[in-house]
This record gives C-alpha cells, sequence and structure tokens, in this order.
C-alpha cells in the first residue's frame, strides 16, 4: 500500500495525518529506524562471517585430508583449530537436536509399573523424578535432556532396564545445528575467554 504524502501508517493500518502525530512518537520511530538499521547490519556480517569460517574451515579439513590422509576434527564435523602460539582459536561444533519415536510411549508405561510397584514402600521422591522428566517445555515438546538423565540413574530393576532400553531406541536424531565461536587467551591471566558474537554477552 502507497501511503499518501502527508501522513503516517499506525501499527493498525490507519493513515494519520502528519501534524496529528506527537512529536515524542516521532522521535521514537526515528530512533527504532536507525538502531534497527544498525542490527540489520550487523546481522547480515554476521551471516558472512558464520559462512566465511565455515567455508575456510571446511576447505582447510579437506586439505589435510588430502594432503595427509588424515581427517581434522572429529566424525560430526565437531573441529577446533588453534594459532600456533595457542592464544587464538576458532571452533567449529555440530550439536544434533534430538526427538523420540514411538518406543518412549513404552517406556512410560513400564516406569509408570514399576512406580507402582515401588511406591508399597512409600518412597515417593523417585515418582517426583520421573513425572518431571516427562513435563513437556515451553515449546511443548518434551524435554530430551530430562529423559534422557533416567538413564544415568543406577537402578536394578529388570522392568525398568527395559524401559531405558525403550528410550535408548526411541531416540531420533531430527537435525543438528553447527555453532562457529571464537576464543582468545587474556594475556595476564592465560584464560581461554569466548569473544562475544551475541548481544546479551557484550
Amino acid at each position: 500500500m502507497q501511503i499518501p504524502e502527508g501522513f503516517w501508517q499506525n501499527a493498525r493500518g490507519e493513515l494519520i495525518p502528519q501534524a496529528k502525530v506527537k512529536e515524542e512518537d516521532k522521535l521514537e520511530d526515528e530512533l527504532v529506524r536507525q538502531l534497527h538499521a544498525v542490527a540489520r547490519g550487523a546481522h547480515e556480517q554476521l551471516v558472512a562471517l558464520k559462512s566465511l569460517a565455515m567455508g575456510e574451515t571446511q576447505a582447510f579439513k579437506a586439505l589435510v585430508a588430502e594432503k595427509y590422509g588424515a581427517m581434522k576434527g572429529g566424525a560430526k564435523g565437531n573441529m577446533t583449530l588453534r594459532s600456533f602460539d595457542g592464544s587464538i582459536e576458532v571452533q567449529v561444533a555440530v550439536s544434533e537436536q534430538l526427538s523420540f519415536g514411538p518406543q518412549l510411549k513404552a517406556a512410560k508405561e513400564l516406569i509408570d509399573n514399576c512406580i507402582e510397584r515401588w511406591a508399597e514402600g512409600g518412597d515417593d521422591n523417585i515418582r517426583v523424578l520421573v513425572m518431571d522428566a516427562f513435563q513437556v517445555n515451553k515449546a511443548g515438546r518434551i524435554d530430551t535432556h530430562r529423559v534422557l538423565g533416567l538413564r544415568r540413574l543406577a537402578i536394578d530393576d529388570e522392568e525398568w532396564l527395559r524401559a531405558m532400553d525403550a528410550i535408548s531406541e526411541a531416540i531420533r536424531v531430527s537435525g543438528s545445528k553447527t555453532y562457529v565461536r571464537f576464543y582468545e587467551t587474556d594475556p595476564d591471566t592465560g584464560a581461554r575467554l569466548p569473544i562475544a558474537l551475541d548481544l546479551a554477552s557484550v
């Protein structure tokens, strides 16, 4: 929609004569647009940085593999490259996104059976722990880390162990995300510090 000269469009799509727009609203609009333009530029620079880092590190990995017949980094794509003096490094990390298949329902039923048997002893701590693990998170999904954490419990019970096997079989790799991180060594303390590339960490 072409906004006629001398009018401003508000959030409801209404056309307001410029003379009727409050001065503070004009100043706010100008400030937000200025900051947004800078943020958009910074975003595009970060996109370019990630693309450059991914391309160059993968090219280096291929070069090493071709020249020496050896792979640089882990099988999943994780890789850490360091300067010769060890003061700076680039880290490529691949994080798998996990979900669960239908075996999870069977695991939950087996665990419920265990809890019913154990409840006769009067200890409700394990019940609370398990119920918490199967709660959905804010996105409406079961938290994979909480469920997988159940496998670390040292419980020697045949039905519980079958439930843990079902959880293992339920795991699905639904995708992955690749992160590029940069670190440098503080010359005074020797501490390894990340270079913050998100506003919350700056």
